[in-house]
């Protein structure tokens, strides 16, 4: 099943519950991919593009419950959290740090990094193969302190 699919069952499922927030956020995410449809060819967007807009609306929530937290709007915090929470659901299992830095010592012996300057080479082929299971500031993070 599609992730277009599975997000329009979800949304059934939330109204019949009438689960408010739940309903919310999948809505959010359903218009997310309707608008990059829109935006591309006929037969829909890939598996891969379905990923990268989840993780950038993840992303998204995550900064904006930050900012609303340091400025104490605990309420527009929370709501960002639970459509957060909702989002993930979705997403690929996040590596833990061992499994990353399992992950990463991997991929610099593939491309061959040794040093600071393979940062790029190393970053290029981490993300890519990370995509969705890590955070890319995570795994900036940790490309640097193994080169280092």
């Amino acid at each position: 099943m599609s992730l277009k699919q599975n997000i329009e069952s979800e949304i059934k499922e939330a109204m019949r519950s009438k689960d408010r927030d739940r309903l919310r956020a999948l809505r959010a995410i359903k218009s997310l991919i309707l608008l990059e449809e829109t935006k591309g060819s006929e037969k829909g967007i890939s598996e891969e593009e379905e990923l990268k807009l989840l993780t950038k609306a993840a992303k998204q929530r995550r900064e904006s419950a930050e900012i609303f937290q340091q400025q104490n709007r605990n309420d527009l915090a929370e709501l960002e959290l639970g459509e957060l929470s909702v989002i993930e659901e979705f997403l690929p299992k996040q590596l833990s740090e061992e499994e990353l830095e399992k992950e990463l010592k991997i991929i610099l012996q593939e491309v061959g990094a040794s040093g600071p300057q393979d940062m790029g080479k190393a970053m290029g082929a981490a993300t890519k193969k990370l995509a969705g299971r890590a955070d890319g500031k995570a795994i900036s993070q940790k490309v640097k302190e193994l080169l280092a």
